[in-house]
């Protein structure tokens, strides 16, 4: 089969591999129709997270299954199925809260050097019944996409940012996790969202969305429209020093800061003490992705949240290096690349 791999070099390839084999009784293989790039992906590219041997990467999935293990009770082969991008063993006491972070065999991801990358031919998938969803009908192949990683951690963030009903958000960096938390945070009663972002065509997506577009940092702004009070909620979707410190800089007293961006390896220097004389609740989350499944699908289904516009480009997985190229760049406005192999 075909693989995107990143290697040492910060190169990215596509190599042809051995075929998965079925990863035990409960797993299942799945033939990938559709994955996509996500900002995650880029920080094996930016060198955040270290890299020996190259990394079969990509953890967003949509396929066909085309083998099943003995145990598996809920899928058959041909089965149409999305693939969560956070696996758990699927039977502990943590897994039971449909929350794979909590599994107590410890969370793995695709693409990481654990589990096979999805931005292949196929895809070996432990514990099938608890990692597979099959596709409702009515969810087209971007939203089941989104639903693998993206959407779930928008959805995620925003639920996690207390947002008052009629009250107001700033959600920092608009690719498309930020996207999905800006759309996620008006259904769950925002008045206002600030999307702050410092790429203009970021800005203009997010501007279709409802959004009011403010190039970063965006503290400044944030304050001059809510008459020096700041917003009630802040979603940082980047995970920098930077987008920390504006983050802090833009929330109100007594406000929530909801943490989805993924920082670097390096230690935060965060402002313990201004932190807490303004009474600020501050967290940090890795989505509960099958948790969010039943909450999410039927506002997609009944039209209630919107995920249409979030892929920009779609290009064929031989193409993988150019799609990377692109994602890196933020050029013409790219937010969400989406690789058919």
């Amino acid at each position: 089969m075909r693989a995107v791999l990143i290697d040492a070099n910060h190169a990215v390839r596509v190599e042809t591999r051995p075929d998965p084999v079925l990863p035990g009784p409960d797993g299942a293989v799945v033939e990938v129709t559709s994955t996509a790039i996500c900002g995650s992906d880029l920080h094996f590219l930016e060198g955040h997270f270290p890299i020996a041997d190259p990394v079969a990467v990509g953890h967003e999935a949509v396929g066909v299954v085309v083998e099943i293990g003995s145990q598996v009770q809920g899928f058959t082969v041909g089965d149409r199925v999305l693939v969560s991008s956070v696996a758990g063993c699927g039977h502990c006491a943590g897994c039971r809260t449909a929350d794979p972070v909590k599994c107590i065999s410890g969370p793995q991801i695709f693409g990481s050097g654990l589990l096979g990358g999805a931005q292949a031919d196929l895809l070996a998938v432990p514990a099938a019944d608890f990692q597979l969803l099959r596709i409702p009908e009515g969810i087209d192949t971007e939203a089941a996409l989104l639903l693998t990683d993206n959407l779930a951690t928008g959805w995620a963030a925003a639920t996690r940012a207390d947002i008052p009903v009629g009250g107001s958000v700033a959600v920092i960096g608009a690719g498309a996790v930020g996207q999905c938390a800006l759309r996620s945070a008006y259904v769950l009663g925002a008045a206002r969202v600030f999307a702050i972002d410092p790429v203009e065509g970021r800005r203009d997506r997010a501007a279709e969305a409802g959004a009011t577009p403010v190039p970063a940092p965006g503290a400044a702004t944030v304050l001059e429209a809510t008459a020096g009070l700041g917003a009630d909620a802040v979603i940082d979707a980047v995970g920098t020093d930077a987008s920390l410190d504006d983050a802090l800089a833009c929330v109100r007293t007594g406000g929530t800061v909801s943490v989805v961006g993924v920082h670097d390896l390096q230690p935060y220097p965060l402002p313990v003490l201004a932190c807490l004389l303004r009474s600020l609740t501050i967290r940090f989350a890795t989505a509960p992705v099958q948790q969010t499944w039943p909450e999410l699908i039927p506002l997609l289904r009944a039209g209630r949240l919107d995920v249409s516009g979030i892929f920009t480009a779609q290009m064929p997985l031989d193409d993988a290096a150019a799609g990377y190229a692109a994602a890196m760049s933020r050029a013409d406005g790219h937010v969400k690349i989406m690789l058919t192999p």
